[in-house]
């Protein structure tokens, strides 16, 4: 595993999540190819964008957030972990979402049914307090 200019508890997050989702350094193909945007003379000169390429899933990342190469890599692996994370969990994180939007359906329900049992109760006061009125200025 290479080391990256990154600290130590990130770069074991980093590769235990590698093993957790069974990824190995072995499936990766990387290169370093030129960046564009903002930088000036160090984009120009330097290959500091990486793109890796993992071979099982075909899935390719490119990342150029970073002036750093080796800073590059790193966020590149955690990226490209991101994305193996959500095709993996992806029916999974379907369905989460479909419960979500019928949980959400259902507050919004109770809340409309809630304000509109207390616009009844208030509706009712009124009448009460109309009808209480005509009754002690008959006395």
């Amino acid at each position: 595993m290479p080391t990256f200019p990154v600290s130590a508890p990130k770069q074991k997050q980093l590769i235990e999540r590698m093993q957790r989702l069974g990824i190995r350094e072995e499936d990766l193909d990387e290169s370093f190819v030129r960046s564009s945007g903002p930088g000036g003379q160090n984009v120009n000169k330097t290959s500091t964008a990486v793109m890796l390429v993992h071979r099982p899933t075909g899935i390719t990342v490119k990342c150029q957030e970073a002036r750093s190469q080796g800073l590059n890599r790193f966020l590149a692996r955690r990226l490209l972990l991101d994305r193996i994370e959500g095709e993996r969990l992806g029916a999974l994180s379907a369905e989460r979402q479909r419960i979500e939007k019928i949980r959400r359906q259902k507050r919004r329900r109770s809340r409309r049914a809630k304000e509109k049992m207390l616009a009844n109760k208030r509706h009712q006061a009124v009448k009460k307090r109309e009808r209480a009125a005509v009754r002690s200025g008959k006395e």
